[in-house]
This record gives structure tokens, sequence and C-alpha cells, in this order.
């Protein structure tokens, strides 16, 4: 009797070790970069650029003595979200914005990653495809919004990292007055001088491209429509769709309406009554809609990834085209490793910066 009940134990105790190992080891995967990437070009200034000088930081500054591109409001400050799992698409969509702008030695990139990622092997990742790459990279304590966040209709949008736009101005440094942020699944192929130079008024916070004919109310859950105290959220305004994957901000303005906090209001309501169903875009809605800037279009070509459940095949939107974005489910890397692509997918190729096992040295 004894001998099968110690087996029994000791068969239970390897398959716990067992699970341990292999949860621990796909753990330590979404931290590893196993993609390896080319070294882009190095890109400079047109002569028509201003020069970025000392003398031009304020006294907000950080005594770093790496302040004058960082602090710089001649500078174009860009903000993106970086992690293992979408470094690829990052990668591309840095390439592109040097590649199109008249003044790339005046952008200072601002990546955000999470506290749990190796933020010293993504650092180095990005150095070694853009050795002149003027970036600084911070981290964002999860933490902070894990406990706000709900479930919604894919589990990729319940990632926390989705929702660190909300606390730029809190992450980036206070003298950082304006940032274009960008989600890592587009390229530009326009000035990105010119989306960030957006008038934004006497008192609007941010601007982006608005899509009033989208249908608004799709976004909220009927218990939010049938409530007047919530519904009335939008009684003074005109609301609309916008997406949240680029956007231009003035953080100085964030700052004094805390605004992460009228946001985080809305996600603590969320988590005791279900009021939209789609991770971090509808609480921006009920904060901003009606009350942004509106951007052309051509700025945010959006939805080429498809809708979120088909991975469907999108066209553009008709006009100019000025920022190819590929939110939904679909990818482009994705689709054209699987050779499956969607006809719009080849114009991310020529950004993509992967290293692969066949490349031949020019």
């Amino acid at each position: 009797m004894l001998m099968p009940r110690l087996i029994r134990k000791l068969t239970l105790r390897f398959t716990l070790l067992f699970l341990f190992l292999s949860s621990t080891t796909n753990a330590a995967a979404t931290t590893t970069i196993t993609q390896r990437f080319k070294e882009a070009p190095q890109f400079y200034n047109s002569p028509e650029c201003p020069s970025i000088d000392q003398d031009e930081i304020d006294s907000e500054a950080e005594p770093d003595g790496d302040n004058t591109i960082f602090c710089s409001e001649h500078a174009v400050h860009v903000a993106m979200t970086l992690d293992a799992a979408y470094i690829r698409g990052s990668m591309a969509a840095i390439l592109s914005v040097l590649q199109h702008t008249s003044c790339p030695q005046n952008i200072a990139f601002h990546f955000v990653a999470s506290a749990s990622a190796n933020a010293s092997l993504l650092r180095a990742t990005i150095s070694s495809s853009f050795p002149y790459l003027k970036f600084r990279v911070y981290t964002f304590d999860d933490s902070s919004v894990s406990g706000l966040i709900s479930t919604s209709i894919r589990s990729a949008l319940d990632c926390p990292l989705n929702y660190a736009r909300s606390y730029l101005a809190n992450i980036l440094p206070l003298c950082v007055r304006r940032v274009v942020y960008l989600d890592s699944d587009l390229v530009l192929v326009d000035d990105i001088a010119k989306l960030a130079a957006t008038p934004l008024g006497e008192k609007s916070v941010l601007a982006a491209p608005e899509y009033c004919n989208a249908n608004f109310t799709s976004y909220f859950t009927p218990t939010f429509w049938s409530n007047p105290s919530l519904s009335l959220t939008f009684a003074d305004r005109r609301p609309c769709y916008f997406n949240t994957g680029v956007m231009v901000i003035d953080l100085d303005r964030w700052r004094e309406g805390d605004y992460t906090t009228k946001i985080e209001e809305w996600m603590e309501l969320q988590k005791r009554i279900r009021i939209y169903e789609l991770g971090s875009l509808p609480p921006f809605l009920l904060v901003f809609a009606g009350d942004i800037v509106p951007v052309d279009h051509k700025w945010n070509q959006h939805g080429l990834g498809g809708d979120n459940f088909r991975g469907l095949c999108r066209d553009l939107h008709p006009g100019p085209v000025s920022l190819l974005h590929w939110s939904g489910k679909g990818k482009p890397w994705a689709r054209l490793d699987a050779n499956r692509p969607c006809p719009l997918d080849a114009l991310w190729a020529p950004y993509d910066l992967l290293q692969t096992p066949f490349a031949l040295d020019s």
C-alpha cells in the first residue's frame, strides 16, 4: 500500500514542478526578443531645420547632461509603447518616421515599456538598428492600472501597456509639453512635423482624426445609454469616434486638468457597471469625444488590420494618405510571415527591418 501512495506523491510533485517550470519559461519568453533586425540608414536634417541647443532648455530640465533634445520645444516629441511582442512593428514605425521627415535629427523618441519587460534588451535592440536615434525608455508600472482593467472582446486589448497612453503626462518629464503618440502597428509616409504642429487652440488637450459617420453609440452598452446620469455625459458636446493610436497631446493642459484621474474614474465605474466593451478606447471617448481638435483623416488611415473577429482585408479610406495604421486583429508582419498578406501589407513591407536567415549582406 505504501508504494503506490509514494508513487502518487512523487508523480504529483513532478507534475507541479513541471507546471511551475513551464510557466516560468513562458513568462520569460514574453520578455525575450528572438528576432534580429538590420541596421537602418542614418538620416540627416535639411538645411532649413531649426537648431537645437542648450540655451533654449528651461529650468525644468532634468540635470543629467542629456536634455538638449529631450526638453526642446523645437524638437518633435514622439511617444510609443515598446514590448517584445510588437517590436517588429515598432522598428518599422520608427524607420518610417525618420525616412519621411525633413528634420530627423530633431526628433526625440520616448518609449514606454512595462516594468516587467527587459528594458535593457529593448533599449539595445533599438540602438543596434538606430545607432544615432535620440530616445529614452521609460518604465510603466503595470500595477497602477491592472486593477482597473475590465475584460474586453479581444484579450490583446487587456494588456496593461495599452493603457500607458493615459499616463504619458506622468511618465514623461515635465519639460515635455507636447507629444505625438503613435501605436506600433503603423507607418508614416509624410512628415511627422506637420502632424506635431497641429494647432490646439486656446484650451484643447488633444487632436486626432475624427470619424463622425461611425456609430458612436455602439462603443457603449445599453446599460450606459439607458442611465441618464451616464448618457448625459455627452449632453453638451457632439461626440464622434476617434482612434487613440494617433494623437497630438498637450501634456501641460493634460496635467493641469488631471485627465488621467478622469479616465481612471470611468474605468473604476466600468468595474462596477459594464458600460463599454472595447479596451482602453471608451474611457478616452468618455473624457474627450466632442472636445478634440479634428485632424485630417489622411493622418490615420486606420482599420487596415481588419475587424476584431475575422482577418478581413481592408481598403484605404477615400482621399490622401499620410499614415497607414493596421489597427484591428491582423498585423502585416504576421500575415506576411504566414504567406497570407492583404494587398495593403505590401506598403508596410519596405519598412520591415527584420533580418531574415537568408538575407545576403550587400
